[in-house]
């Protein structure tokens, strides 16, 4: 009986160790199980990490790259980006033979030659876009009398019919010139600044002129323009009329003089003087000169400039084996007119010096 007792004892005792050994081996069979797993989640977290650290971005694939954003081209109202150097930039205007604008013409109405060879025009645009508008007035002692209140009357006209984003900066001038309105949208504080000026002194005409180019070519717009109201005759100027020329030859702006002549002034030698010199500095730039003889010739031409600003086109090429070595290059815009249409004249500026970044 004792050793029955016995045997069942160690069959009991080998039981317990086998049921032992038993959980033993399982569990590290759970062990070798979840080890791979945690690695994978740990490695995977690892990994991330590192794809969105700061040093180490995110690379996209290629179809999921984000475009580049496109340069602004002249006619916007911000300010253009042009990247490419050679692009060169004309302001067009065409008339018909009894001198109204005419609009709506299409790209191919447009030749552009550069020294006599054709170009393809890469932009063209005939929208109305604002102008920076250099107004540069004459308050010298020549302008005394009635000429300065007619001209103030006259330039209202003007910023009435303008664009209602124009921009404007005001220069005055007699001994020197001075800017007494730095970009301006306010019409009216142009003009209110030319209430109780004083005429007096002599003519810096040049230097108003070369300051007024300055100051518009940082302006807003792309297009840019210089109302010029003076009798023309300058006596005080640093620079000179060949600098002054030279100048608005560069420069991408356009300059529209009104001489305001009094009734001996367009007889005399100094009035024909003044009218020369201003159908020069207008004509190199693509501009043109006005000499009205009563007040409401004057307010007439005055609406006439601001019609114009707002009915040209922009016309763009960029001239083949484009070299910046300083050389003036003569440009030439034709036009055919469409048919039913009678002739048509164009107005540009003369050309270009190659020079970095032309506009």
């Amino acid at each position: 009986m004792k050793s029955l007792r016995c045997h069942a004892a160690r069959r009991a005792l080998l039981l317990s160790i086998a049921l032992v050994l038993a959980a033993l081996v399982m569990s590290q069979f759970v062990r070798a199980q979840e080890k791979p797993k945690a690695t994978g989640e740990a490695a995977s977290k690892q990994d991330s990490l590192i794809k969105t650290s700061p040093q180490e971005p995110l690379v996209r694939p290629p179809d999921a790259q984000p475009k580049p954003t496109p340069p602004k081209l002249p006619g916007e109202i911000e300010g253009p980006v042009i990247v490419n150097t050679d692009l060169i930039t004309v302001t067009v205007t065409v008339t018909d033979i009894y001198g109204r604008y005419v609009s709506g013409l299409g790209k191919n109405a447009f030749s552009v030659f550069d020294d006599k060879l054709p170009q393809d025009i890469s932009f063209f645009s005939d929208e109305d876009a604002p102008v920076s508008v250099g107004v540069i007035f004459d308050v010298s002692g020549s302008m005394s009398g009635d000429k300065i209140s007619r001209a103030r009357e006259a330039l209202s006209h003007f910023i009435q019919t303008s664009h209602n984003s124009d921009e404007y900066f005001l220069i005055a001038f007699n001994s020197r010139a001075q800017l007494l309105l730095d970009r301006t949208r306010d019409g009216n504080a142009v003009l209110d600044k030319l209430t109780f000026v004083q005429t007096r002194n002599q003519t810096s005409l040049y230097d108003a002129c070369y300051l007024g180019v300055e100051k518009v070519q940082r302006g807003t717009h792309p297009k840019r323009a210089l109302l010029l109201i003076s009798d023309g005759q300058d006596n005080d100027s640093r620079y000179t009329f060949s600098e002054l020329r030279r100048v608005l030859k560069e420069a991408d702006v356009v300059l529209y003089a009104i001489g305001i002549l009094g009734g001996n002034d367009a007889g005399s030698s100094m009035g024909m003087e003044g009218q020369g010199i201003l159908d020069e500095l207008a004509s190199v730039s693509g501009g043109k000169a006005f000499f009205p003889r009563t007040s409401a010739e004057m307010d007439d031409i005055f609406e006439q400039i601001a019609l114009e600003l707002r009915h040209q086109y922009s016309i763009g090429y960029k001239p083949a084996n484009f070299v910046t070595n300083g050389k003036w290059h003569k440009i030439k815009v034709k036009i055919t007119p469409p048919r039913g249409l009678p002739r048509l004249f164009v107005r540009s500026k003369e050309g270009y010096y190659a020079i970095a970044n032309p506009r």
